[in-house]
C-alpha cells in the first residue's frame, strides 16, 4: 500500500488501526469499495488475546486473514463455569462442550499481536486499500463528503466514515452522538501464564464475588488469565512478584493446572459499559470500541466487532452494486437496524450476568442459581443459549 496523494476522495474510509479497524477495511476493500485506511503503523506491544468464537473466524477465513495466524491459536472445546462464591445461595456447575452442538470448537484463542500481524499482511495485498501512515487530526462532516486531515497535514474525502478509533472516539464526536457511559466498579488484570498441568482445550471460569476469573487455553501448556476485581485488588495483585502472584493464580484455580509460571506483561483495565445514542449519523458509522464497550464477560468484545465490521461492508458493498451513495442515510440506517438487536441484547445479557454476580441479595442470587440450574439440566435451552453465545441468529439486514 502506497500513501495516497493529499485531497484523494475514496468511496470509504476506516479511522482507526486495531483489529476492529482493521478487518472493516480489509473486508471493505476486499468488496471492491476504494477504501484508505487511517492510522499509524506500530508495534502492538500488549499481550491481550482474544477468544474468537465461531462467527468470527468464519468471517477472518473469508477475509485471508485466519489462515495466516490459525497455528498460532488455542481451539476451546469447552467451557466451564464454577461458582466460587461462599454464599448461602450457589449455582451449580455448568460446562459447555462444542461437541454437543456439532461442532469441533467454540472458537480459538490468539495472541493480538499475532492476530494484527496476519491482518496487517493481508491488507498490504489489498488494491483497493491504500495506507494513510498517520492519525487523524481533524473529522469534519458535510453533506456529500466528509474530510479527514491528519497530524502530519494530509488531507482526504470519503462518502462514508467507518470510525473505529475506540472509546475516546474522534470520528462518533465529529457526527455529533452522544455516549452514555457507566463506570464499574471493577478492573480487570490481564497476563499469561504457563502450567504443569495441561488445560485439554477448556476454559475455566470462577465466578468470584468481585468478578469472574477466567483461565483461557493458549497453544501448548499455557493460558490467558482475566481476573476482574475490585479497583484497589487489581492493583495489589499487579504489584506482586511472579511467585506470589502465581500462588494467587493457583489458588482461585484450585491447582486445576498445577504449578503456575506468570509470564512477562501484566496490564490493569478500568471496566465501564458504553453505547452511543446512536451508531451512525452524518456518514459516519461506528465500529468496535466506538460504538460499544462491554466487560470482559463471554468473549463478546472483538467479536462484536468484527460483525460490525462484516455488517458493513457488507451494506456498503450491496449499495454500490445498485448504484447508491455508500454514506447515504439510507445506508446508514440499514447499518443502525443490522447491529441494533445484537448489541443490545449482548450488552443488556453481560449487564445482567455481571449484576447478579456482584449482588449480595439473595433474590438475585436465587434467580442467577436458577438460570444455571436450567442451563446444566435442560439440554435444548443449554444448546440454544450455546449457538447464540456463537453468534447471534437474528442477524438480519
Amino acid at each position: 500500500m502506497t500513501d495516497p496523494s493529499p485531497s484523494k476522495h475514496y468511496q470509504a474510509a476506516v479511522v482507526g488501526g486495531g483489529p476492529a479497524g482493521l478487518a472493516a477495511a480489509i473486508a471493505l476493500a476486499q468488496a471492491g469499495v476504494a477504501t484508505a485506511l487511517v492510522a499509524r503503523r506500530s508495534p502492538y506491544a500488549d499481550n491481550r488475546t482474544t477468544a474468537l468464537l465461531g462467527g468470527s473466524v468464519v468471517f477472518l477465513q473469508s477475509l485471508d486473514v485466519w489462515q495466516r495466524c490459525a497455528g498460532d491459536a488455542a481451539p476451546l472445546r469447552v467451557m466451564r463455569l464454577v461458582d466460587d462464591t461462599p454464599r448461602l445461595i450457589r449455582s451449580p456447575e455448568v460446562t459447555f462442550s462444542s461437541d454437543e452442538i456439532g461442532m469441533e470448537a467454540f472458537g480459538y484463542n490468539i495472541e493480538n499481536r499475532i492476530l494484527m500481524i496476519a491482518m496487517e499482511a493481508r491488507a498490504a495485498e489489498l488494491p483497493n486499500l491504500e495506507r494513510i501512515d498517520d492519525e487523524a487530526q481533524t473529522v469534519i462532516t458535510g453533506d456529500d463528503v466528509v474530510t479527514i486531515t491528519t497530524k502530519d497535514g494530509r488531507s482526504l474525502t470519503a462518502a462514508l466514515v467507518a470510525g473505529a478509533d475506540g472509546r475516546h472516539s474522534l470520528c462518533r464526536e465529529a457526527a455529533g452522538i452522544g455516549v452514555k457511559r457507566r463506570p464499574l466498579q471493577q478492573t480487570a488484570l490481564t497476563l499469561n501464564i504457563a502450567h504443569t498441568r495441561p488445560h485439554r482445550d477448556c476454559s475455566n471460569e470462577f465466578h468470584t464475588e468481585s468478578g469472574p476469573c477466567v483461565f483461557v487455553p493458549l497453544p501448548g501448556q499455557r493460558s490467558s488469565i482475566v481476573w476482574v476485581v475490585r479497583p484497589d485488588e487489581a492493583e495489589r495483585l499487579k504489584a506482586l512478584s511472579d511467585d506470589q502472584l502465581a500462588l494467587a493464580l493457583e489458588k482461585q484455580s484450585h491447582s486445576i493446572l498445577g504449578k503456575l509460571t506468570v509470564a512477562p506483561g501484566r496490564h490493569v483495565f478500568p471496566l465501564a459499559i458504553e453505547h452511543p445514542e446512536q451508531i451512525a449519523a452524518n456518514r459516519i458509522a461506528l465500529v468496535g470500541e466506538a460504538a460499544h464497550v462491554l466487560p470482559p464477560i463471554g468473549a463478546q468484545g472483538l467479536n462484536m466487532g468484527l460483525r460490525d465490521a462484516a455488517d458493513l461492508a457488507q451494506i456498503v458493498s450491496d449499495t454500490l452494486l445498485m448504484g447508491g451513495d455508500p454514506g447515504s442515510e439510507t445506508v446508514q440506517q440499514r447499518y443502525a437496524h443490522a447491529r441494533r438487536a445484537d448489541v443490545s441484547s449482548r450488552t443488556f445479557a453481560v449487564d445482567m450476568a455481571n449484576r447478579t454476580l456482584l449482588s449480595g441479595l439473595l433474590p438475585a442470587q436465587t434467580l442467577r442459581a436458577a438460570g444455571m440450574h436450567l442451563l446444566d439440566r435442560v439440554g435444548p435451552l443449554r444448546r440454544f443459549a450455546m449457538r447464540e453465545g456463537l453468534s447471534p441468529s437474528w442477524r438480519g439486514r
